[in-house]
């Protein structure tokens, strides 16, 4: 008879092994389910002494029914798809795995600059359609030291970036209210305001959390204040962009071309999803990668050991590495 009950309410790994080596010594039995939106999570998880999160959404009113639930342990960094006031109010632990991925997500954005600030895409169909010339990339190609490269948000990831992008030789500039200025230039950045980001930059990448605050922080009216032929990466929420206003300004050819690593309806939490609902995936200057920015081998196993490791301290009566403040 099984001490504990952890449930992982959706997973797209090939298995449980590793949730499972640091769950079972403590007497927990792992069950997968396939919840992926979130309904119904409250009755296939009723006698859960600890759910394991990817994408399920997690509301109050899912909260509410979990009688027995002592930690909802995030395998990520956000948890805008739990309520973690309502979970605190229950009684259960929210945690995260904060740090696995800020090597990986750096590299991924700055690979899909780098693929835009040189029209790798562009050349590349070129060449298969027999075009063989430096004229054919759609647009200008500038010298990296030439360029300006804007942040909005200078966190982990963004300082991570900041440290490999100075070797070549661009001019960094960033808006991030809760950031010195000083603290800034100690990594040889200009701290500027949000407006001046989206003024002075040719790349802007966005870095920052998804809150209310950000919900559509890139709308109409701050892609329209971009520098002419610019470009946008965002590797984080798909929410803070907002793609009918994006698909507007690729097609007015007011910006140059756009990578995104999510997009605004984020297909890995639907259930049914289509690339014909989101017209971004049909615009020949916008290339969108799969929410895949935080993957590699190494992450993919740290961030499942470390999320079963703080479901393991909650069940054990003792404090989680990484606990979600209330």
């Amino acid at each position: 008879m099984a001490r504990f009950k952890v449930c992982v309410s959706d997973y797209d790994y090939p298995d449980l092994a590793i949730e499972t080596a640091v769950l079972e010594p403590i007497g927990a039995e792992v069950v997968g389910l396939q919840c992926r939106t979130g309904e119904g999570l409250a009755e296939l998880a009723a006698d859960a002494d600890a759910i394991l999160q990817q994408y399920a959404r997690i509301p109050r009113e899912t909260i509410a029914r979990l009688k027995r639930c002592k930690a909802i342990c995030r395998y990520g960094v956000g948890v805008d798809i739990v309520d973690v006031k309502a979970a605190y109010e229950h009684g259960i632990v929210v945690t995260n795995v904060p740090d696995y991925c800020l090597d990986e997500v750096a590299d991924h954005t700055i690979a899909l600059a780098f693929m835009l600030i040189r029209r790798i895409p562009n050349y590349v169909a070129a060449a298969r359609e027999g075009r063989w010339h430096w004229s054919v990339g759609g647009g200008p190609v500038y010298r990296f030291r030439s360029l300006v490269w804007g942040l909005i948000g200078f966190g982990r990831i963004a300082q991570n970036m900041v440290r490999k992008l100075l070797a070549f030789g661009f001019e960094i500039v960033a808006c991030d209210p809760y950031v010195s200025a000083s603290y800034m230039k100690t990594w040889g950045v200009t701290k500027v305001t949000f407006e001046e980001v989206l003024a002075r930059a040719q790349l802007v990448c966005v870095m920052c959390p998804y809150t209310p605050e950000t919900h559509h922080l890139l709308h109409a009216t701050a892609l329209a204040r971009m520098r002419p032929g610019a470009m946008l990466v965002n590797t984080t929420r798909g929410k803070i962009v907002d793609n009918r206003a994006l698909h507007d300004a690729l097609t007015t050819e007011h910006l140059a071309a756009a990578a995104l690593d999510d997009t605004e309806e984020e297909p890995a939490k639907l259930a049914h999803w289509s690339p014909a609902s989101n017209p971004l995936f049909a615009h020949p200057n916008c290339f969108v990668t799969p929410h895949v920015a935080y993957v590699s081998v190494e992450a993919l196993k740290e961030c499942r050991r470390v999320a079963a490791e703080n479901a393991r301290a909650v069940l054990l009566g003792e404090p989680p590495p990484n606990p979600v403040p209330p």
